[in-house]
């Protein structure tokens, strides 16, 4: 495993917009995100198509050659993605791996992001960070798990503890009929209680984060790989699933999955998790994390947990609701990364061990 070379003072950070562009109402707080970063030191370098507004920033080819030119640029250190989105999948064809490969360099997004960072970690053995894309420092107080984020980015974060409070103003889980969800509106109905507009204040923390441990206390070893599963469930069997491989490269150290679930239903998840044990990308698993559910939703009174349970069983690790994914605060997961996970009494820690 290939660890990028961590960043210093004056580095020069590229963010594309591989998925969405930034859209007008979020532009006051992704300038304050820059604005955090540049206090930090870095220089940053937007890509034409970042402040497009638009579901998807720009076509694909363009959002690729876009991506791509900041891949084969010396000077920029790190690229970090604008923003999450639907289309990021239709940029892939466009990525070339062995520019990649030859050009290692750290990416970090989340979301969408994920088919770039799963497909670079598996398929090329470059480890990327699956971390708040470019609005995420966006506040006047950064909240300790974005300053995490950024010793991380300087090599200086070896271990993470779970926080006390999460963003929890969302809806109660949906019952939905078969035919309700509609091609509009893929993402399910919005939250009952939706966030304040404003949030350079920082997160909207309104509920205890408590690591759920169904099969029992967790202390695991193995290599983090994961993200958004909406997104990784597109990759298995294109040509940007080299999972298989991965599993078997890596097999004595096995592996710790987290799933960072958006709004797929709890029998979507079944299914998913099935899908992937099937197609071999559950070889040699240690241990399994699930992130809170953005938009809980399910068709047969399903829980996430019952879902996890029927597909992986009781003799696995299994961490629900931890800080990972959509519902802020969130971790910053190493994909690659070898580490060592503990869960108890709805506490929950992460070291990292930068084994290559």
């Amino acid at each position: 495993m290939l660890y990028p070379k961590w960043l210093k003072k004056g580095d020069l950070i590229g963010i594309p917009a591989p998925s969405a562009g930034i859209r007008e109402e979020k532009l006051a707080k992704f300038d304050l995100s820059i604005e955090n970063v540049k206090k930090e030191g870095y220089r940053v370098r937007e890509t034409a198509s970042v402040r497009s507004g638009l579901i998807a920033s720009a076509s694909g080819e363009v959002r690729g050659r876009e991506f791509m030119e900041l891949i084969e640029d010396d000077e920029v250190k790190m690229i970090w993605c604008a923003a999450g989105g639907e289309f990021l999948i239709d940029m892939l064809p466009y990525l070339d791996e062995e520019k990649i490969k030859a050009n290692p360099k750290w990416i970090q997004g989340y979301s969408d992001p994920t088919s770039i960072l799963f497909s670079v970690t598996t398929g090329l053995d470059i480890a990327t960070i699956y971390g708040c894309n470019g609005g995420g420092f966006g506040m006047a107080e950064l909240h300790p798990s974005l300053k995490e984020n950024l010793e991380l980015w300087k090599g200086q974060l070896s271990e993470q503890t779970s926080y006390d409070l999460f963003e929890g103003e969302w809806s109660e889980p949906k019952n939905l009929e078969p035919e309700e969800p509609e091609f509009g509106n893929p993402k399910g109905e919005k939250p009952e209680t939706e966030k304040p507009e404003d949030e350079s204040d920082g997160y909207y923390l309104t509920n205890p984060v408590e690591w759920k441990t169904p099969n029992g206390p967790v202390s695991v070893s193995g290599r983090l790989i994961g993200g958004c599963m909406d997104c990784l469930l597109d990759l298995i069997g294109t040509p940007q699933d080299h999972t298989k491989e991965f599993v078997s490269r890596y097999k004595e150290d096995g592996f710790i999955w987290y799933f960072d679930v958006y709004s797929m239903t709890a029998e979507s998840v079944y299914r998913t998790l099935l899908h992937m044990k099937r197609a071999g990308w559950l070889e040699n698993v240690k241990g399994v994390i699930f992130g809170r559910v953005t938009f809980p939703q399910t068709f047969a009174d399903m829980t996430y947990e019952e879902a996890a349970l029927k597909a992986l069983g009781r003799d696995i690790p299994l961490i629900m609701e931890a800080d990972v994914g959509h519902v802020s605060p969130r971790m910053t997961f190493v994909n690659g990364c070898m580490a060592h996970v503990e869960a108890a009494d709805g506490k929950g820690r992460i070291r990292y061990e930068w084994r290559e």
